[in-house]
Protein backbone atom coordinates (compact mmCIF):
# COMPACT_ATOMS: atom_id res chain seq x y z
CA UNK A 1 0.00 0.00 0.00
CA UNK A 2 1.48 3.23 -0.97
CA UNK A 3 0.21 6.96 -0.55
CA UNK A 4 1.08 9.95 -3.09
CA UNK A 5 0.09 13.53 -2.76
CA UNK A 6 0.12 14.90 -6.73
CA UNK A 7 -0.04 18.26 -7.81
CA UNK A 8 -1.18 19.13 -10.75
CA UNK A 9 -0.54 22.35 -12.33
CA UNK A 10 -1.92 23.88 -16.04
CA UNK A 11 -5.49 24.42 -17.31
CA UNK A 12 -7.33 22.00 -14.46
CA UNK A 13 -9.89 23.83 -12.85
CA UNK A 14 -13.48 24.38 -14.68
CA UNK A 15 -12.54 21.60 -17.29
CA UNK A 16 -14.34 18.95 -14.79
CA UNK A 17 -10.87 17.68 -13.49
CA UNK A 18 -12.09 16.99 -10.32
CA UNK A 19 -15.13 14.67 -11.01
CA UNK A 20 -13.08 12.93 -14.02
CA UNK A 21 -9.90 12.31 -11.26
CA UNK A 22 -12.78 10.71 -9.36
CA UNK A 23 -14.17 8.69 -11.87
CA UNK A 24 -10.88 7.30 -13.06
CA UNK A 25 -9.90 6.52 -9.25
CA UNK A 26 -12.85 4.23 -8.78
CA UNK A 27 -12.26 2.66 -12.22
CA UNK A 28 -8.57 1.75 -11.23
CA UNK A 29 -9.42 1.02 -7.83
CA UNK A 30 -7.45 3.41 -5.07
CA UNK A 31 -8.76 5.64 -3.06
CA UNK A 32 -8.15 9.14 -2.20
CA UNK A 33 -8.82 13.32 -2.44
CA UNK A 34 -9.36 15.74 -5.07
CA UNK A 35 -9.22 19.68 -4.09
CA UNK A 36 -9.09 22.91 -5.93
CA UNK A 37 -5.98 24.95 -4.74
CA UNK A 38 -6.67 29.18 -4.69
CA UNK A 39 -3.33 29.48 -7.34
CA UNK A 40 -5.30 27.39 -9.84
CA UNK A 41 -3.65 24.29 -9.24
CA UNK A 42 -5.22 20.45 -8.31
CA UNK A 43 -3.85 18.92 -5.04
CA UNK A 44 -4.66 15.27 -5.21
CA UNK A 45 -4.07 12.03 -2.52
CA UNK A 46 -4.32 9.15 -3.96
CA UNK A 47 -3.87 5.70 -2.16
CA UNK A 48 -3.90 2.12 -3.00
CA UNK A 49 -1.65 -0.59 -4.29
CA UNK A 50 1.14 0.47 -6.50
CA UNK A 51 -0.12 -0.71 -10.07
CA UNK A 52 -3.38 1.40 -9.41
CA UNK A 53 -1.86 4.00 -8.39
CA UNK A 54 0.35 4.41 -10.97
CA UNK A 55 -1.90 4.05 -13.77
CA UNK A 56 -3.82 6.75 -11.83
CA UNK A 57 -0.71 8.92 -11.83
CA UNK A 58 -0.15 8.43 -15.56
CA UNK A 59 -4.13 9.72 -15.91
CA UNK A 60 -3.56 12.94 -13.76
CA UNK A 61 -0.34 13.56 -15.94
CA UNK A 62 -2.92 13.85 -19.02
CA UNK A 63 -6.56 14.16 -16.75
CA UNK A 64 -10.13 14.87 -19.08
CA UNK A 65 -10.28 16.45 -22.32
CA UNK A 66 -11.06 20.06 -21.93
CA UNK A 67 -7.18 19.95 -19.48
CA UNK A 68 -3.75 20.94 -20.35
CA UNK A 69 -1.70 19.89 -17.91
CA UNK A 70 1.52 21.53 -17.41
CA UNK A 71 3.32 19.88 -14.45
CA UNK A 72 2.86 17.18 -12.28
CA UNK A 73 4.73 16.84 -8.63
CA UNK A 74 4.17 13.97 -6.36
CA UNK A 75 4.87 13.56 -2.96
CA UNK A 76 5.00 10.16 -1.18
CA UNK A 77 2.77 10.45 1.89
CA UNK A 78 2.15 7.80 4.74
CA UNK A 79 -1.18 5.65 4.08
CA UNK A 80 -3.74 5.89 6.56
CA UNK A 81 -6.17 3.54 5.36
CA UNK A 82 -8.15 5.78 2.89
CA UNK A 83 -11.17 4.39 1.30
CA UNK A 84 -13.62 6.05 -1.64
CA UNK A 85 -12.80 9.38 -3.37
CA UNK A 86 -13.95 12.35 -2.65
CA UNK A 87 -13.96 15.81 -3.62
CA UNK A 88 -13.46 18.24 -0.97
CA UNK A 89 -14.41 21.84 -1.56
Amino acid sequence: MICQRILVRGRVQGVGFRYSARAEALRVGVAGTARNRDDGAVDVVVEGDAAPVAAMLDWLAVGPPGARVESVEVSELTPTGLSGFMIVG
